[in-house]
């Protein structure tokens, strides 16, 4: 007997969703699954999640309603430093911080340029070297 899939975690036109997944699937070679019921943004690895959980509280809005993805080692303790990015449960061993959408307010309050670069930062740091060179390319022209 199959295993029943994962309830979805979030709408697919969560107008904070909608803005993650344009800026994830613009970068080369990108695509999107669902995992564990969160859209899942991948290369050959992960690199971007929508929604998670906090150790012992998965259902805790500040977690739910995020974006989760790698920071660089460099990045990671300035962000942390900061209320608005917390460590997820399950990605956080990894080294994975979320940026939560619920302390910052409705989509028109967020800074969509500093989400881009930490889906981009993600990105560089898992995808293919193929693929970051294409990435580079882009931005040359």
């Amino acid at each position: 007997m199959a295993d029943a899939p994962h309830p979805s975690r979030v709408e697919d036109d969560d107008p904070h969703l909608v803005r993650v997944r344009e800026l994830c699937l613009a970068l080369p070679g990108a695509g999107e699954k669902r995992s564990h019921g969160s859209p899942t943004f991948f290369t050959r690895k992960v690199f971007a999640v929508f929604g998670g959980a906090l150790k012992g509280d998965h259902y805790a809005p500040v977690a739910r309603h995020s974006l989760l993805f790698l920071p660089d080692e460099s990045e990671r303790e300035a962000l942390i430093g900061d209320e608005r990015f917390f460590v997820p449960a399950y990605f956080g061993p990894s080294g994975w911080l979320g940026l939560s959408f619920h302390l910052i307010g409705a989509v028109d309050e967020v800074d969509w340029v500093e989400v881009a670069e930490l889906i981009e930062m993600s990105y560089r740091l898992t995808a293919p070297v193929t693929l970051v060179r294409e990435l580079e390319a882009r931005a040359d022209r």
